[in-house]
């Protein structure tokens, strides 16, 4: 594709335009409005340490979720067991700790939870049955499992070693440091890890990370920040970090993205697109198990209805940000963005008092208009190219096999639409 453009003429940076980083956006205009609708009615300040605090410890459950949610969506799948899942390995981590021990019930939990993502997996991949059908079937015979392990009735941790169990795996929490000192150094992190790997200092790219983290850095003897990180929001952190640099960075990842944007093409270059996909529900069976128990762990407990509707929550975020349901274009860390509206609007609602009443509305209203301007975007993108370079050729078709790594770019018209970050 041409990379000349019209003398004289500036055009945004492709990271910046709408339809990559519009859901950046529609949280910044989001917490804005909060903000100020509460400065209004003379509330506490909504971006105060506390509720920041509150805000990311109320999103990571839903985000542990959307990070291995996404991963599925890319490779061209849907899970709607999560919920029932996560539920599962809540009830049996608690009814088996008392007798075996909690850290042998925690891995009989994670295990439970990998099972029941290998099910899914291979009667998708290697019955062809839709993976609707599949994963609508496997959320409700799991809910009956629930009723089965528990009895029908609320299972609660009893005190002692299990007590303390669940406390080691989420009862920590630590005081940062100055957070505009760590968001300005991480970002600068970002900026400088992309001139060394472009070796230019000039890219908008490079640039933007640059001055936003020298800002940040500025600002931090002034504006001292600091708020209380959670344990589980440390969990967050780490395995979107992961996720985010093998799908980027990794042979695994590229693979990926193309066993769901273009799975024919992918198998003709050699990848094993079957495993690829069982892989990826597996662990989204692994991490709802896991969330699961974190979910008991907060509240010392595990009802047999818990968690119920997560697993809509979660494919809402992943949409939210830009993930699609066809498989071969997204990103974790927009799905993390996607979450935090999702949270950002619950926790605005509670701050300013509206109700829930029209949270669900305001909710739906939000999810189709992000759907709806990623999907014009995708489509003007689509067309301009087109335009300018013609219709594609398919992968292999002057006779040889095409590369695995260049089937990325044949899914939805260029790697770059699909790879996170």
């Amino acid at each position: 594709m041409s990379t000349e453009t019209t003398p004289g003429r500036w055009r945004l940076p492709a990271a910046l335009r709408l339809g990559n980083a519009g859901v950046v956006y529609a949280l910044v205009l989001l917490v804005a409005v909060l903000t100020l609708a509460g400065q209004a009615q003379g509330r506490v300040f909504y971006l105060g340490p506390t509720n920041v605090a509150n805000i990311l410890d109320q999103t990571t459950l839903i985000g542990l979720m959307v990070v291995t949610t996404t991963m599925v969506l890319i490779s061209g799948n849907f899970d709607l067991s999560v919920g029932a899942v996560a539920a599962l390995g809540a009830a049996v981590c608690l009814s088996l700790a008392d007798d075996i021990g909690f850290w042998p019930a925690l891995v009989a939990a994670l295990a439970t939870g990998a099972l029941i993502g290998l099910l899914n997996g291979v009667v998708v991949q290697y019955v062809g049955i839709n993976a609707f059908i599949v994963t609508l079937g496997t959320m409700t015979a799991v809910r009956g499992l629930v009723l089965i392990v528990t009895d029908g009735r609320t299972v609660t941790a009893p005190d002692g070693a299990v007590r303390d169990g669940l406390h080691a795996i989420d009862g920590g929490s630590w005081i940062t440091p100055n957070l505009y000192l760590l968001a300005g150094l991480a970002v600068l992190a970002v900026g400088a890890w992309r001139a060394v790997r472009s070796r230019q200092w000039r890219p908008p790219r490079v640039l933007v990370p640059l001055a936003a983290g020298v800002v940040l850095v500025a600002a931090s003897p002034v504006a001292i920040f600091t708020i209380r990180i959670t344990q589980r929001v440390l969990y967050l952190l780490v395995l979107a970090a992961v996720a985010a640099w093998v799908l980027r960075y990794t042979t695994i990842g590229r693979r990926l993205y193309a066993s769901g944007g273009n799975p024919e093409a992918a198998r003709l270059s050699g990848i094993a697109v079957d495993r690829y996909k069982v892989v990826a529900f597996v662990l989204n069976g692994t991490v709802a198990a896991f969330v699961g128990v974190l979910y008991a762990a907060r509240l010392g407990s595990i009802n047999p209805s818990g968690l119920s509707g997560f697993e809509l929550t979660a494919l809402a975020a992943a949409i939210l940000g830009g993930t699609s349901l066809f498989g071969g274009l997204g990103s974790v860390s927009k799905s993390l963005v996607g979450a935090l509206i999702l949270i950002t609007l619950r926790n605005g609602f509670n701050i300013l008092n509206l109700g829930a009443n029209w949270q669900g509305l305001v909710e739906g209203v939000v999810l189709i208009v992000a759907a709806g301007v990623y999907t014009v975007s995708l489509r003007r993108r689509q067309t301009r190219r087109i335009r300018e370079d013609g219709p594609p050729a398919p992968p292999g078709a002057d006779g040889t096999p095409p590369e695995p790594e260049k089937v990325v770019a044949s899914a939805h018209g260029g790697a770059a639409d699909r790879k996170d970050g």
